[in-house]
Formats: structure tokens, C-alpha cells, sequence
């Protein structure tokens, strides 16, 4: 959990500024593009965890006869 720590620092006022520097850099008309790839690539990335998983559900588990 120390990978976010960074985070409680910010507050409203510099979320702001890279809500404004995101939205100068990329424009109005590109921004909804950007969150449209990036919910394709989450839900492709969900399903493929999910064909993963499900492979090894499947699989039958493998016993060492001794």
C-alpha cells in the first residue's frame, strides 16, 4: 500500500491544474476518444484475465502418484 502515498497530497486544487493541463494537451474532441480506447482496453483485458482463470478451473489438477 506505500505505492500511493503520493496521492493523500494532492488535493482539489492541484487535481485541477492536471485536469486543465490534461485538457489544454489533448482538447475537448480527443478526450472522449482517449476514455473510449482506455474502457476498450480494460474490458478486453478483464475478459482475457477471465479466459485465463477459466482455463485453470478446467484443467484438471495434476496428482504426483507416489
Amino acid at each position: 500500500m506505500y505505492t500511493f502515498t503520493f496521492i493523500r497530497g494532492i488535493g482539489g486544487g492541484e487535481l485541477l491544474l492536471i485536469f486543465l493541463v490534461f485538457l489544454v494537451l489533448f482538447g475537448t474532441k480527443r478526450i472522449p476518444e482517449l476514455a473510449r480506447g482506455l474502457g476498450r482496453g480494460i474490458r478486453e483485458f478483464r475478459n482475457a484475465a477471465k479466459e485465463v482463470q477459466e482455463d485453470l478451473e478446467d484443467r484438471p489438477s495434476e496428482k504426483k502418484d507416489k
